[in-house]
């Protein structure tokens, strides 16, 4: 069976969640699509019996292969959707997720080859995030979050990892977006705040901050 747009928004959100830990819980499912906690297990339930997730007993629910194949589909969409929002209508990167979560429930493999098209086949999100391709394989990418290089550390900002406005917002601010070049120039100890130097400026970010941050290294 073809998946709904609701079974396919789990099964994503799902994925990105299995990107930080290795199985999923449905308290933090819940908290991720904000949703009521009774309604996680229904869907789930659903999603078992399709084939696309696994129960883990004593640890939580984790994707299939199927549904993992359906999972990177759906950000596939979603992606191109978040490219198409920035590149074509002009929104900045601070407002795609939720709006691309919004017209993505409508979204098929027809519209979203258009607009793929549109904007050039793009292999990334505005975020840096991979997009992908059309039978779902992701495409390589080697980088690292910031937080663990040291002093002297320099290359191209890869990924910018969070869908808050206001952070997103703000790294915009600093000029920390991908692409952007940066170099660590100092470094408070236990965790401190970690000074940059972007582009042709010197900013500090604190360890929040850093822990969002992917970059390419020139040492690698």
């Amino acid at each position: 069976m073809q998946p709904s747009a609701a079974m396919r928004e789990y099964l994503a959100e799902i994925y990105r969640l299995e990107e930080e830990t290795t199985t999923v819980s449905t308290t933090s499912l819940a908290e991720r699509l904000n949703v009521s906690a009774p309604a996680v297990p229904r869907m789930l339930k659903r999603l078992r019996n399709a084939g696309y997730v696994k129960h883990i007993p004593y640890q939580g629910f984790e994707l299939t292969e199927l549904g993992r194949l359906e999972a990177l589909k759906e950000i596939r969409r979603h992606r191109i959707l978040e490219v198409f929002l920035v590149n074509i209508m002009g929104f900045s990167w601070d407002e795609t997720h939720e709006l691309a979560d919004d017209l993505g429930k409508g979204l098929n493999d027809i519209i979203t080859q258009r607009m793929a098209a549109m904007t050039n086949h793009p292999r990334r999100c505005p975020h840096g995030e991979p997009i992908p391709d059309a039978e779902g394989q992701l495409p390589p990418i080697v980088d690292s979050c910031i937080m663990n290089l040291g002093v002297g550390s320099k290359g191209q900002v890869s990924r910018v990892r969070t869908h808050d406005a206001e952070r997103l917002q703000y790294f915009a601010t600093l000029g920390l977006v991908p692409g952007a070049t940066y170099e660590i120039v100092g470094r408070a100890p236990f965790n401190g705040p970690m000074r940059l130097h972007v582009e042709r400026e010197d900013v500090v970010i604190g360890v929040e901050l850093t822990k969002l941050l992917w970059v390419t290294n020139e040492d690698v």
